[in-house]
């Protein structure tokens, strides 16, 4: 057996300037002739930062096969020291998707044909010429890592977006900017602390960025959204057999993450059992596949995100301290958007700008006393919830501007009862006797139509759901005039 290191001190410092995107590829390489490492080292020589193991027996190949992962298996024919047909079998039964490359001397149909049948990804005829190899190398090389991005892509636990870039010029905001643009280029590990709906997860990707990892992966994973039984097998991958259910071997998570950032959403969803796996990940920065004897090191950095109060967490023993002070080295504390003052029009704004031109309706603003509604209402949901509120007022304007009566009513009535009393202004003295208007109006025509909804909904040429809504924001029962 023979064992070939990593590429030499010059690849090395590029890696350190510019890390790939995926981890070192190893390969298994098969061969009954020992002096063959040498024309295999040559013809991989050009494939850059990779890892060549090589045997020369079957039975070998297989233990390998067994006990550590390979990106391709390259293997000659060679029976009965290798026999390429069995490996190629092995190999499969372990890891569907690893390609394999079968080179033979003199090739046969039946040889050939039943490597295809098998699953072969190449078939090389001898004599050898190194570029034919090298070709084939980088082809399926490069093929296994789109199928890893499009399975991340599949598994991705992640919610849709609701803008590309993150809009505010709130006092609050200019200080989470400042402190992104300071800590995104180190590798420290950063906590993310913010209500639902702040925008967590695009402080996480503008930090990767800005970072010295941008090309590498983004992976985040919703803690709270995985099932306890799996959360195990998708953050650390899993052998095939390691369950019921495990035909194949599976890259976890944090492996996917590899050379970029692994952003852990909702941490404090994270059950005590995986806060302890988790932190020996961090502190170590190795994992094991559920199932798997090898440690396989990563080099990933851990940004995370949560809405719930650590601090008291720990208190009531529900999270682990030593993970909060080895996560918890720079915070960045994103506020509610009821506190972003301005901000609330600049997001409005700009979010009516994007949904009109994804629902295709002319839209050209908001009103006014639309704005004033948004302006004063509280926003439990932040972001998150103003986005649905746009577009709501978009789907339902009967303008070319949201109005207050395109918006939510629970939004317009607590925007109400939320207005600071002695506020004054155009707006606020306007409102305030609209608001006695309503009431005394109302008070009128449910009197004269003892209590009737629906007959006063006409007179007053209202819909019957306006007029409900104006009754609960002044208090007014019907039933009291019948």
């Amino acid at each position: 057996m023979f064992l070939i290191g990593q590429a030499g001190p010059h690849a090395r410092r590029d890696a350190q300037r510019a890390p790939p995107p995926m981890k070192t590829a190893r390969l298994l390489i098969v061969d009954s002739n020992a002096a063959a490492d040498a024309l295999y080292r040559q013809a991989l020589s050009e494939l850059g930062d990779v890892e060549l193991v090589f045997e020369q027996e079957t039975a070998a190949a297989r233990l390998r096969l067994d006990e550590q992962s390979f990106n391709l298996l390259i293997a000659a024919h060679a029976p009965p020291r290798v026999d390429a047909l069995a490996l190629l079998t092995r190999a499969r039964e372990i890891d569907a998707d690893v390609p394999v490359v079968i080179v033979e001397q003199s090739p046969t149909l039946s040889t050939a044909a039943a490597g295809l049948r098998l699953g072969a990804s190449d078939y090389l005829a001898g004599p050898l010429v190194p570029a034919d190899l090298a070709a084939a190398a980088r082809r399926l090389l490069g093929g296994r890592r789109l199928e890893a991005e499009y399975a991340l892509l599949r598994r991705q636990i992640e919610r849709p977006y609701t803008f590309d870039d993150i809009i505010g010029a709130s006092a609050g905001m200019r200080r989470v900017f400042e402190t992104i643009q300071q800590v995104a280029d180190s590798e420290v590990d950063v906590l993310i602390h913010g209500e639902t709906g702040t925008g967590k997860e695009l402080i996480a990707r503008s930090i990767h960025r800005r970072s010295r990892r941008a090309a590498g992966p983004f992976v985040p994973v919703d803690c709270g959204a995985i099932p306890e039984s799996l959360l195990e097998s998708e953050f650390f991958g899993h052998e095939k057999g390691a369950f019921t259910g495990a035909d194949s071997r599976r890259i976890g998570l944090l492996e996917f993450a590899d050379h970029g950032t692994f952003f852990l959403d909702e941490l404090g969803e994270l059950p005590l059992v995986m806060q302890a796996k988790l932190l020996r990940t961090l502190q170590e920065r190795k994992i094991r596949r559920l199932g798997g004897r090898e440690e396989i090191g990563i080099d990933v950095r851990i940004v995370a995100a949560t809405a719930r109060a650590l601090d008291e967490m720990i208190r009531q023993g529900s999270f682990r301290q030593d993970l909060f002070y080895r996560i918890n080295v720079v915070r960045i504390d994103l506020p509610p958007l009821r506190e972003r003052g301005d901000d609330i029009g600049l997001l409005a704004e700009y979010l009516v700008n994007r949904y009109t031109r994804e629902i295709g309706r002319d839209i050209r603003g908001i009103t006014p006393e639309a704005y004033q509604v948004l302006a004063q209402y509280r926003w439990p949901g932040n972001v998150r919830q103003l986005q649905n509120v746009i577009r709501r007022g978009i789907a339902l304007a009967k303008g070319n501007m949201i109005d207050v009566d395109d918006l939510p009513d629970e939004v317009v009535v607590a925007a109400g009862e939320d207005r600071p009393d002695g506020e004054t202004g155009y707006f606020a003295i306007r409102d305030r006797q609209l608001a006695a208007f309503e009431h005394d109006y109302l008070r009128d025509v449910l009197k004269r139509h003892q209590g009737d909804v629906r007959t006063a909904a006409r007179e007053a040429k209202l819909p019957r759901g306006t007029l409900y809504r104006l009754m609960k924001k002044h208090g007014i029962d019907g039933a009291s005039f019948r």
